[in-house]
């Protein structure tokens, strides 16, 4: 039997609650901001404290945590990066991922030993490229999202450093966020932090009469499934080709979205673990499960795609006109307990639901099971019909045994799911 080398799966972490999610649901890494040098100003950033919690909750699970450090700095960012390079080394942090020259000299100055591997804000996207950075010291380089798979394959022939990919999430309409539309738009930088996702908007179409006056001819409406006029690209999703990435030697596969929810990274880790495993346990008798598939579209995601690993993206993958494929599930809640002797689980509801619905506990390693909610009780035991209020702790009787961190969702009512954007 031919025998693989395992790549990392390497998931999204934007606050501590996701870290310990994507490492409970199987990641082998985690990429986070701290609170200064990423790319995700939105995102739930780490402090000192939540690095040094974090590092120490995956350290004792196999897992290991990179910090995001990627944003183009301007005069004056610098400030303070030696000594915030330095405290997330003595913190335990594996690596640092950069795009800025700057930023990677005082890396390599003030933290000695930490290592770093490149963003891929910096599109290394040919085997020169990546020789030139092991040259320098780094020991990874994350590809561009350009880079097909023909030309993975050929940088294995050249190269001697570890590779990452991107295998799942948002896509940007420009060169591997090389944009300044946000800026013009709304003057919040996209290389340091701002960006506002213009790209994501909704717009209208205008033509001028001779006079010069503008006259809308159409609009993106906000309440429907058409959007005529769009530069959204739809996201990626390899699950298909989990083989073409493990033999083409990629040595990590990225999930994108620290904004994204516990439920996006738990049920996007759960699939490309269960498909990585599969794979390399016994290649030649691996097949692509359609539950992996389904799984997938359980959590709010825009339509899939490969990007550019096949082919050039053409007007397909991107988004305009009807959505030919909506996330049929909705996250409504978090197992915090549970009494095997009573076979109650104490939850924390993250989504409306009821007494009556039909919902799905799902966990780690591919857990799943279905059951229709029959008794519901508060905190204080007092019997309820339903949980209508964000983040409130009720108990209900399970069918089958749960564990602490699994999840709860449920299928959304038709009229719903068919008007969701995400």
């Amino acid at each position: 039997m031919k025998i693989l080398k395992k790549p990392e799966v390497l998931a999204p972490a934007g606050t501590l609650e996701k870290l310990k999610t994507a490492v409970i649901y199987g990641a082998d890494a985690v990429f986070i901001g701290g609170e200064a040098y990423g790319l995700r100003s939105r995102a739930g950033n780490f402090g000192y404290e939540q690095i040094a919690e974090g590092v120490q909750f995956a350290h004792e699970r196999g897992a290991k945590v990179y910090v995001a450090a990627n944003m183009v700095t301007h005069e004056g960012d610098e400030k303070g990066a030696g000594e915030f390079f330095q405290t997330i080394r003595d913190l335990g942090v594996d690596a640092v991922i950069v795009s800025d020259v700057a930023l990677m000299d005082i890396c390599a100055t003030h933290a000695k030993g930490l290592p770093i591997h490149l963003s891929t804000q910096a599109s290394a996207a040919n085997y020169e490229n990546l020789n030139f950075w092991k040259d320098e010291g780094l020991e990874r380089v994350v590809l561009a999202r350009e880079v097909s798979m023909e030309e993975i394959f050929e940088m294995q022939k050249h190269v001697d450093v570890e590779i990452e990919a991107f295998i799942h999430g948002a896509m940007c309409i420009s060169y591997s966020g090389r944009c300044v539309l946000s800026n013009h738009m709304a003057h919040r930088d996209a290389n340091r932090g701002g960006c506002c996702q213009s790209c994501r908007w909704k717009y209208g179409l205008y033509d001028s009469d001779v006079n010069g006056q503008a006259n809308l001819i159409t609009k993106g409406e906000q309440d429907t499934d058409i959007e005529p006029f769009s530069m959204s690209a739809v996201d990626m999703s390899m699950i298909h080709h989990i083989p073409d990435l493990v033999n083409a030697g990629v040595d990590s596969l990225k999930i994108e979205g620290r904004m994204k929810s516990i439920h996006y990274v738990s049920t996007v880790c759960n699939v490309y673990r269960a498909a990585v495993d599969s794979y390399c346990q016994d290649p030649e008798h691996y097949e692509l499960k359609q539950e992996w598939i389904d799984e997938l579209w359980k959590a709010a995601q825009r339509e899939l795609a490969t990007g550019f690993y096949y082919h050039i993206p053409s007007e397909n993958e991107q988004l305009f006109g009807p959505r030919r494929r909506i996330p049929a599930y909705s996250f409504v809640g978090q197992v915090l307990d549970y009494d095997d002797t009573t076979q109650i689980a104490t939850i924390q509801q993250r989504n409306h639901f009821k007494v009556g619905d039909k919902i799905e506990f799902y966990g780690p390693g591919m857990r799943h099971f279905e059951q229709v909610l029959e008794d519901l009780w508060d905190e204080d035991n007092n019997r309820i019909e339903v949980a209508p209020n964000a983040m409130m702790i009720c108990k209900m009787k399970v069918n089958y045994p749960v564990k602490p961190m699994d999840m709860i969702r449920k299928e959304k009512e038709v009229e719903h799911a068919t008007k969701e954007h995400t």
